[in-house]
């Protein structure tokens, strides 16, 4: 148990989150969801309070859907925490105020944590954005797109070159546009890419070396099977069922620190340039002048996505207590897409279009010429 009884993390003193009763085992899952932003002891209210209980009783609770969540007459619950039991009660009606997460202690997880904390970082006027973020050369480089469009890529690529890392996955805009910041999150890096970064590579442990090994072995038996007699064999199909999950496990999560060059983890800058990366079928890797307005339009979409899974448990909670509302929560869209638009308007912006897989030294060689301060850069 923490000395204190609670632990404390700033957000860039934008969003204060304060852990009471927490286990160590607690402390320690919620800082690998929010990173080493860890504090001595915030200097102001907190805006989120997550506090632990060893045991929740539950007696009276009815169910919505197959042990995902429940309610009671006093407050509902999610059930799972990375698809293990988990019980945590969560307040929708005060989402965007300051709100207090219950926990049953023991959990992998807080569910919803970091949608909550983008949530309430748009009361302070910041929008959370599905992106990457590095400073190179004196410039601070904001890379959104799609899932895999290529900002993890773009992100590994200029690390071996010197920059600075600033994030990963979730990037914190102001709505002036002057500052954008970042969560020191684990970076996933993926088997195909360990393969083009050496001193990455050389330190897998040689039990996740092991598991590569096996599944791309599953995987080179199925290419060869997959054509030929056997391919509707049960073996064959058994195997082809599973390639998907065993794919999926070709990753391993790495702290910024061990990418990026000691010191380099500065965590905010000011967002100078703007990338909206995609992949396509050509081989070539191109980049070309964009208009900011066309990426911020379709970044909100992406961001909407992104909340799917919080607002489908929004909606559980308002079957629960039909009389409950969170006008916050309600007109969230509105909200979101004037922040983000005042924050890219006129931003110097760029597409990269790029295969994927994609060379991380050619897409570095691509996009660096256009992270630079040079006057004008010929894109015929």
């Amino acid at each position: 148990m923490s000395e204190n009884n609670f632990v404390d993390y700033d957000i860039h003193g934008l969003v204060g989150i304060r852990l009471t009763n927490p286990a160590d085992s607690d402390t320690l899952a919620v800082t690998r969801q929010l990173g080493p932003l860890r504090v001595p002891s915030l200097a102001r209210d907190p805006d989120i309070i997550i506090r632990f209980e060893k045991h929740i009783p539950l007696p009276n609770l009815k169910y919505l859907g197959l042990n995902n969540a429940g309610f009671t007459d006093d407050g509902f619950y999610i059930l799972k925490s990375k698809k293990s039991p988990a019980k945590v009660k969560i307040p929708f009606d005060e989402i965007g105020t300051t709100c207090e997460i219950v926990c049953e202690s023991g959990l992998r997880a807080v569910p919803l944590l970091i949608a909550i904390l983008n949530l309430t970082l748009l009361k302070k006027d910041c929008i959370p954005l599905h992106a990457s973020a590095y400073a190179y050369h004196n410039n601070g480089i904001l890379v959104t797109g799609w899932s895999k469009g290529g900002k993890t890529e773009s992100l590994l690529a200029f690390a071996t070159h010197g920059a600075d890392y600033i994030g990963d996955e979730w990037v914190i805009l102001t709505r002036d546009g002057e500052r954008m910041f970042g969560l020191p999150e684990p970076v996933t890096v993926w088997d195909w890419q360990l393969k083009q970064l050496p001193k990455l590579h050389k330190q897998l442990k040689s039990s996740d070396s092991l598991i590569f090994k096996s599944i791309n072995m599953a995987n080179s038996l199925q290419r060869r099977i997959g054509s030929g007699k056997l391919k509707n064999s049960l073996p064959a199909r058994l195997l082809r069922e599973a390639l998907p999950a065993l794919n999926r496990q070709l990753h391993i999560n790495l702290p910024p620190e061990d990418i990026f060059t000691k010191g380099a983890l500065t965590l905010a800058s000011r967002p100078d340039k703007l990338f909206f990366v995609m992949s396509h079928k050509d081989p070539t890797i191109s980049v070309e002048h964009w208009d900011s307005g066309d990426i911020t339009r379709r970044m909100l979409h992406s961001v909407y996505y992104e909340q799917y899974p919080f607002f489908e448990n929004y909606q559980t909670f308002k079957f629960a207590f039909p009389e409950s509302q969170n006008d916050f929560l309600d007109n969230v869209r509105e909200i979101q897409s004037d922040i983000l638009t005042n924050a890219l308007k006129n931003k110097e912006a760029y597409r990269v279009l790029h295969p994927y897989p994609v060379s991380l030294e050619g897409l570095y060689k691509a996009m660096e010429p256009y992270c630079r301060n040079i006057p004008e850069i010929n894109t015929q």
